[in-house]
């Protein structure tokens, strides 16, 4: 397959790697100095072009390739308050195609579908309060994650006593901290850790006077983080739409 990369960071270089021992061809490069390659009969040639970047820059990237005519794997994060409706017009209505996910690695796949199943469970109990915490690396530029947000989505959809999340805490990178612990009963509070080059942990709890029920998953590097996009890439080269990691990992 030929995939082009967006986005020429560590992920994007692991992706390369992981891309080519896979057997798969990289025919284009993009990065934040040479965008005008967009318009390339090397990218065009790409069945995929996988997209790692920045919130900013991320929606204008799915634009350049669609105009292009090329199918977009993206793991950007915190563009969709703006632009969720205008991509889902894109892929439902004009036939673009777009696999988003906020993290693709297997293991955040299954713990999703653990969570769901557990806000199912909890649903009947609501003496149990629900919070949330994230920590990543410090170069990382939104709070909460992105796979935070889905993540708390999930439990609101599970639990009828809430209705939305709410960012809490967020402890910066320089030893400062910003928010507060202060939540609406009807809202999930997730507080989010800048520390590091911790790659991702993601915590639920649900706390109650008598015991605490915690779910986590820590990844140990971004290595699944590339695998999965690359994996999303080959599942992406045969569908069509707005996709996710739903669609890839059935559970």
């Amino acid at each position: 397959m030929k995939i082009a990369l967006i986005g020429y960071g560590k992920m994007g270089k692991m992706i390369e790697e992981i891309a080519i021992s896979r057997g798969h061809e990289i025919v284009s490069i993009i990065d934040i100095d040479n965008t005008a390659d967009f318009d390339s009969d090397a990218f065009r040639s790409a069945e995929v072009a996988i997209e790692f970047t920045s919130p900013t820059a991320a929606y204008g990237n799915y634009l350049k390739a669609f105009e292009q005519g090329v199918k977009v794997v993206s793991g950007s994060t915190g563009w969709m308050t703006e632009h969720k409706a205008d991509v889902e017009r894109l892929c439902n209505e004009e036939g673009h195609t777009l696999f988003w996910a906020s993290n693709f690695s297997l293991g955040v796949a299954i713990f999703s579908a653990v969570n769901k199943k557990l806000a199912e469970i909890m649903n009947r109990f609501p003496q149990y309060a629900v919070s949330m915490q994230e920590t990543h690396h410090i170069h990382k530029l939104d709070a909460p994650s992105g796979t935070a947000i889905t993540l708390a989505e999930q439990v609101v959809d599970g639990l009828d006593r809430k209705n939305g999340w709410q960012l809490g805490i967020t402890y910066n990178a320089n030893g400062t901290k910003t928010g507060s612990t202060e939540c609406p009963d009807d809202k999930v509070r997730i507080d989010a850790v800048r520390r590091g080059e911790v790659p991702g942990i993601h915590t639920i709890n649900y706390d109650s006077k008598e015991d605490l029920i915690s779910i986590t998953h820590s990844a140990h590097n971004r290595r699944g983080f590339a695998l999965g996009a690359v994996l999303a890439a080959e599942f992406t080269a045969e569908h069509e739409g707005l996709l996710s990691t739903d669609d890839l990992f059935d559970f």
